[in-house]
């Protein structure tokens, strides 16, 4: 099978481009020609995919197709045009792509719901779920607007929290690299200078000379040894104990903790209070909302929820009975079931915890620069004081004949 990129006309005159899957160039000519189309240019798509190596989807992307989408609905424009249109300017390929896949469904006369379906590694269920409600009230512009800001307000925070560890992970990179720099350059030099010395060392410079004699005898054995640690961690990570135990640490662990759950309790208010907003049931909004969350933990408590409000239980009790969400939101949602407004309170705390984790953020990057620098003192001097200890000791022997 390949892919053919084609340029056509309809039965009503209009221009049609976009991309057809077929074993052979005939059959895909034959195909198109089924479908009504009048073949003008036809060619296959050579371009070669690496998976790995495909380009990814993000928030922001998914944020402007959302706000473009509604602009171009909101003017008008067909369906099936608007679907052209946005393929046809999206630099990101792989949105692009998916937008040709959802253009030739809806032209096949899928709805536009079933033809994001067909990609859900490019588009997330909540948003082809709005889109479904949206197509049954007749406000699709809406659903794409609350999108729109929706995935702007995720982006936010993965941008915030991405930024703030950057400049830690950095340094540790570099507080690595000079460690591995003094094992295999620099204490190689002062270990023959030591043999020469013929003096018996401390423990402690004993200890690092044996360390970087086998870094370099046995080099090979440590990148098999960190190879599979790191292997171990991500097979780890995607088991259920794994997802569990990372998860709990994640909403627990010092200094970190704090923010993640802040992150959680906004990204699942904003959620919340859109899929809420777009007429979408209660127990489908707890239970797409609990999709979404990426901690475990907090995914399988909201899971527990959706049970309990199944049952007739007010979703604020067993929201508070989960222990993981600061006390404020489910006492903000009881009086958004009390009033009957609940989207709009979801949303007022949403708003409060996003400026919580921009908060949260920025302590975070303030305090984790000079502890970093600390960390990276002490190391540097830890190896240094071992490797003149001895040289030093061997300065007093001398003056004290």
């Amino acid at each position: 099978m390949a892919n053919y990129i084609y340029k056509a006309v309809d039965t009503d005159g209009k221009t049609k481009r976009g991309k057809v899957t077929a074993t052979s160039e005939d059959s895909a000519r034959a195909k198109l020609k089924a479908e009504g189309l009048q073949v003008s240019s036809l060619m296959e798509d050579k371009e070669i995919e690496i998976p790995f190596l495909k380009k990814s989807v993000k928030a922001k992307d998914l944020s402007v197709f959302c706000k473009q989408f509604a602009s171009v609905l909101r003017a008008g424009v067909p369906l099936i045009s608007a679907l052209e249109m946005m393929s046809a300017q999206m630099e990101n390929k792989t949105l692009r792509d998916a937008l040709t896949d959802a253009q030739m469904h809806v032209q096949k006369g899928g709805t536009l719901s079933e033809a994001l379906k067909l990609n859900p590694k490019v588009f997330p269920p909540m948003l082809y779920n709005m889109v479904a409600a949206g197509e049954t009230s007749g406000k699709l512009e809406i659903c794409f607007d609350r999108m729109a800001t929706q995935f702007e307000k995720d982006g936010h925070i993965q941008a915030k929290i991405k930024g703030a560890m950057t400049y830690p992970i950095v340094v540790l990179c570099v507080v690595i690299g000079v460690v591995i720099m003094m094992l295999t350059m620099v204490i190689p030099t002062f270990s023959e200078m030591f043999e020469e010395m013929g003096t018996e060392l401390p423990i402690a410079t004993q200890m690092l000379v044996n360390l970087s004699d086998f870094l370099v005898a046995k080099w090979y054995i440590c990148i098999v040894i960190v190879v599979a640690v790191i292997v171990g961690i991500k097979l780890f990570a995607k088991t259920d104990v794994g997802q569990k135990f990372n998860g709990s640490m994640a909403l627990k662990m010092p200094i970190f903790g704090n923010l993640n759950v802040k992150t959680a309790a906004a990204t699942f208010s904003r959620t919340f209070a859109t899929l809420l907003s777009s007429g979408i049931s209660l127990i489908d909004a707890v239970d797409q909302t609990a999709n979404i969350m990426k901690n475990r933990v907090v995914r399988d408590k909201l899971k527990e929820c959706k049970t309990q409000v199944a049952k007739g239980v007010p979703l604020s009790k067993p929201i508070k009975d989960m222990d993981i969400f600061p006390l404020m939101l489910p006492q903000m949602m009881h009086i958004g079931e009390e009033t009957g407004n609940i989207e709009d309170m979801m949303e007022k705390v949403a708003d409060f915890y996003e400026d919580e984790v921009d908060i949260a953020t920025d302590a975070l990057a303030s305090m984790m620069e000079p502890l970093i620098i600390v960390v990276m003192a002490v190391v540097v001097g830890v190896m240094v004081v071992a490797i003149y200890s001895p040289i030093l000791g061997m300065y007093d022997a001398v003056d004290s004949y």
